[in-house]
């Protein structure tokens, strides 16, 4: 049974107390078999988004184009799909839906033919005048074939009235405001843009064993070049636009204004892949420093360190070195629970949390326990781990997270909760921590966390990350959002 069988709904009752990855984003040029690389690629950055995942190639005489709903493994595990994709270029995507229901009208990459040619276009993030761009497009005769605010990019495109791609193509991106990763091919070349606060994360690599010298990938994380055995050459920076075709690389920066950056601090907490390398910080070593961070911040005597798994473990480790307190597994994550042929009736979504962990009581029972999570979302998942390990034997059950209270939505490209369903959103810490039963609750605070990003502390006057789920300072207008809040008064 596949990911089509089942209704998001279904899908979700395991998971809906997390937050969910935004999407990934490859792209490729000039190598021999672009749609396999492509497609390792994205298996790579398989945690950013689990919904649909599609690729997009051209041989040098037209496009090739297939999506799905499902895994990687799931879309491309035929090698006659692999083979129906030729050419030397191509762009792929791994979505997770934060606009659009999950169909495969929704699916990207985007394709539109131009009377330029073909293009196709992949988008991480979110944008937040897309609403507003849309009426605007249809009230000109524009038809839209999704639900993805993705799709305004091809018809701002489309309706431009500059001549080459490269201008119709700045000329939209400078229409929309929001978080946006794009990658997009034409015929004749592949193009690469991150938003001028370069909210999303986007990177640029070589393929050295390429017979063309001139061999490049950009995608959303480091971990995906491993895989393809390519090289990490610099992060794209934001606002920059990178062209790559015949002649080389050259790089176009059409935001004359861009003096900051704003990257989402959340990708170092919970999104990126801890192998990942992202703004010249090794993911993995951000989340120790994290953990020790709240270590020095909210220690409390105990036995053992227990992360949460998977998310939690680098911090936990960071904590545990920090106050030489042992760290064990004491929670046993199950890797194959997304997919299930259980039907989801309230017994079953009550055990959903078991399903996905186990205790290892040897480690647990009798002992005082530091349990050490990434962030709470609405508590409900927090709650039944407590449960859990004091089941297990714990004598006591201390819960530190490894990031400040997440009180507010996003709406730059993370799927999260209307703020009244956000548990920090609605309580207090010590109302939160009654609410999940722990014995203590600690969150590391907005200065640790920037300290542990080899910052000296946050700069209210100027931040440096966007952290806007943490303080409500949102550094993009919310354009459709505040449009919705006028209507509804």
């Amino acid at each position: 049974m596949t990911l089509s069988s089942f209704s998001s709904h279904e899908l979700d009752f395991i998971d809906d107390d997390e937050f969910h990855e935004e999407c990934g984003v490859v792209g490729i040029w000039t190598t021999q078999d672009a749609a396999s690389l492509t497609a390792l690629g994205l298996h790579a950055l398989q945690h950013r988004g689990q919904e649909a995942s599609g690729i997009v190639t051209y041989d040098g005489n037209q496009f090739h184009t297939h999506r799905g709903l499902g895994l990687v493994g799931e879309v491309f595990d035929d090698p006659r799909v692999i083979a129906s994709l030729p050419g030397g270029m191509g762009i792929g995507h791994n979505r997770y839906a934060t606009t659009g229901e999950t169909q495969l009208r929704n699916v990207q990459p985007l394709y539109g033919d131009f009377e330029f040619g073909g293009f196709a276009v992949a988008h991480n993030g979110n944008l937040t005048n897309a609403q507003l761009l849309k009426q605007s497009l249809v009230r000109r005769g524009c038809l839209f074939q999704s639900s993805t605010d993705s799709e305004v990019f091809i018809h701002l495109i489309a309706i431009s009235l500059y001549s080459n791609v490269i201008d119709r193509f700045i000329d939209a991106i400078k229409q929309v405001q929001g978080a946006y990763s794009l990658v997009a091919l034409s015929k004749d070349m592949l193009i690469a843009a991150r938003d001028p606060l370069g909210v999303r994360p986007l990177i640029l690599g070589k393929l050295p064993y390429s017979q063309d010298e001139n061999s490049w990938v950009v995608a959303s994380e480091t971990c995906a070049l491993s895989s393809m055995g390519a090289d990490f050459v610099r992060d794209i920076e934001p606002g920059e636009v990178i062209i790559i075709d015949h002649d080389g690389v050259r790089s176009i920066h059409p935001f004359a204004d861009n003096t900051s950056s704003r990257f989402c601090i959340f990708e170092y907490v919970y999104f990126a892949r801890p192998d990942s390398v992202i703004e010249n910080k090794s993911v993995y070593m951000a989340r120790k420093k994290i953990g020790a961070e709240l270590a020095k911040e909210s220690h409390i005597e105990a036995d053992v360190v227990v992360p949460v798994p998977d998310s939690g473990v680098p911090a936990a480790i960071g904590y545990a070195e920090a106050s030489n307190i042992p760290f064990e597994l004491g929670i046993i994550r199950s890797h194959y629970i997304g997919r299930t042929f259980i039907e989801p009736t309230d017994q079953i979504r009550n055990l959903g949390v078991k399903l996905k962990h186990a205790t290892n009581r040897a480690v647990i029972n009798g002992k005082r326990v530091i349990l050490i999570d990434d962030s709470i979302v609405r508590g409900t998942t927090s709650k039944k781990i407590v449960e859990m390990v004091r089941a297990a034997g714990a004598t006591e059950v201390h819960l530190r997270i490894a990031s400040p209270p997440t009180q507010h939505s996003c709406f730059y490209g993370i799927d999260t909760p209307a703020e009244e369903k956000l548990l920090a959103h609605t309580h207090s810490i010590d109302e939160m921590c009654k609410l999940i039963g722990a014995d203590s609750l600690g969150f590391v605070s907005a200065d640790g966390l920037y300290r542990a990003l080899q910052e000296d502390k946050r700069n209210n006057q100027n931040p440096q990350y966007c952290d806007a789920c943490f303080t409500g300072d949102y550094p993009i207008p919310l354009t459709d959002h505040d449009m919705q809040l006028v209507k509804s008064k």
